[in-house]
């Protein structure tokens, strides 16, 4: 797989491992001395729109911010942005030629909230996303920093100071934030079963008994089902398919019915995902409530 695209599906940015994981070493070397991909730090990798992003916030006396900063701070976005985004303080403006190919927001931001003098700090970055992009991918980056470390509680007491009505749009995206998602493809797959009725999901549930073991990325246990978000990497060899067959049968075996999503269903069609999810909730459901009672 292209060195670029493989970034792009891993959230825009990862470390040198998960890039050897799937992917020769000369071929990141090739992507690199192209530019495809550009070293941001010690053993990790982001797209090249990050240094670029860098360089117009500077330019322009602006602050890179929202899933711009993200990427900055080595958080997974759903997607790369299309264009950087930059915050400026109210009522500044940028001259013509600097107005394009930047995404723009206003806000006057304490000296607390800016890093470096050209970046919105971690807290901020995570407060803007939740205010201003849609839920799926406020709720990837909030998942991305929990992971890194940014506790929803710390970016919550950070959104103390902004009225009530901002405050709750914070609120909605961090009180469903996870640290047990993997990526933004398992972030945004869980904000899609949460639009579904009657569904409850965790994330990396462990189902086992004495003969068997599994760790799913997302689980119903009320209805017993598991989602999963499937991607390439995994099923590329003949282990991996003996693995997946032995690892489904023993679910089903076990009374759970498994959907599985690919990346592209869950990134750009996301109305097949939500009617299978709906689907099979409506089916377990019935079956759940025509069970024979046993003593």
């Amino acid at each position: 797989m292209d060195v670029h695209a493989l970034l792009a599906q891993r959230g825009g940015t990862c470390t040198w491992r998960d890039l050897r994981r799937c992917v020769p070493r000369h071929r990141i070397r090739v992507a690199l001395a192209s530019g495809a991909i550009v070293r941001v730090a010690r053993g990790r990798y982001a797209l090249p729109s990050l240094a670029a992003a860098r360089c117009l916030a500077v330019g322009a006396s602006a602050m890179a911010s929202h899933t711009t900063a993200a990427l900055h701070w080595g958080w997974q976005v759903k997607h790369e942005p299309e264009l950087p985004h930059l915050t400026l303080p109210r009522g500044r403006k940028l001259r013509a030629a600097a107005r394009t190919g930047v995404r723009r927001h206003w806000r006057d931001l304490e000296a607390t909230e800016v890093v470096d003098g050209w970046v919105t700090s971690r807290e901020r970055t995570v407060i803007d996303c939740c205010l201003d992009l849609p839920f799926d991918e406020a709720l990837a980056v909030a998942d991305s920093a929990w992971r890194d470390g940014l506790s929803p509680i710390a970016a919550m007491t950070a959104a103390a100071r902004l009225p009530r009505r901002l405050r709750r749009r914070v609120a909605r995206v961090l009180q469903h934030a996870d640290r047990g998602a993997a990526n933004p493809f398992e972030s945004v797959l869980r904000a899609l079963c949460l639009q579904v009725e009657g569904l409850s999901v965790v994330t990396q549930h462990v189902i086992a008994d004495r003969t068997f073991y599994a760790k799913v990325d997302l689980a119903d246990a009320a209805l017993r089902i598991v989602i999963e978000a499937e991607g390439f990497e995994n099923h590329g060899t003949r282990a991996a398919l003996k693995r997946d067959c032995r690892r489904y049968t023993g679910l089903g075996a076990r009374g759970w019915v498994v959907i599985r999503f690919t990346w592209d269903e869950v990134m750009f069609d996301p109305d097949h995902v939500l009617t299978a999810l709906r689907q099979v909730v409506a089916t377990r459901t019935r079956t759940a409530t025509t069970a024979p009672v046993t003593a």
